[in-house]
């Protein structure tokens, strides 16, 4: 039986080079979606071992973000993944990968689910 989904996480990495184009992104995605973006990393943070920033958005938002960020990446890497009630499967088994894969830092991650403030808001 497939795990219940309760949302999604898109991790937008970058560098010092990229982090324009990462800002540039960003705020796209806020003028185009009613999403949840958190703010740049500037470092490892969590399994991310490299500066990113996080989007949180709905199932029905899947559909029209997952095919935007497709086309409008411009280059950058994006892990895509399921909030589920396992975050270590979230991260690997059901992650989906847009560019190039970041290999993460996975050792502290719980099989678990996530705290309220890291899943989508009610409409």
């Amino acid at each position: 039986m497939a795990p219940a989904v309760y949302g999604y996480h898109a991790h937008v990495y970058f560098d010092a080079n990229s982090e324009p184009v990462a800002d540039r992104l960003k705020a796209a995605l806020m003028g185009k979606f009613h999403v949840e973006v958190g703010p740049n990393s500037g470092g490892a943070v969590g399994p991310h071992p490299v500066p990113q920033f996080q989007m949180i958005f709905t199932n029905e938002q899947f559909q029209t973000v997952m095919p935007w960020l497709m086309l409008n990446r411009e280059g950058l890497d994006i892990l895509i993944h399921p909030l589920t009630d396992d975050m270590v499967d979230d991260h690997t088994v059901y992650a989906c990968w847009l560019g190039n894969p970041i290999e993460l830092s996975l050792g502290h991650m719980k099989r678990r689910g996530y705290p309220e403030a890291l899943l989508p808001k009610a409409a």
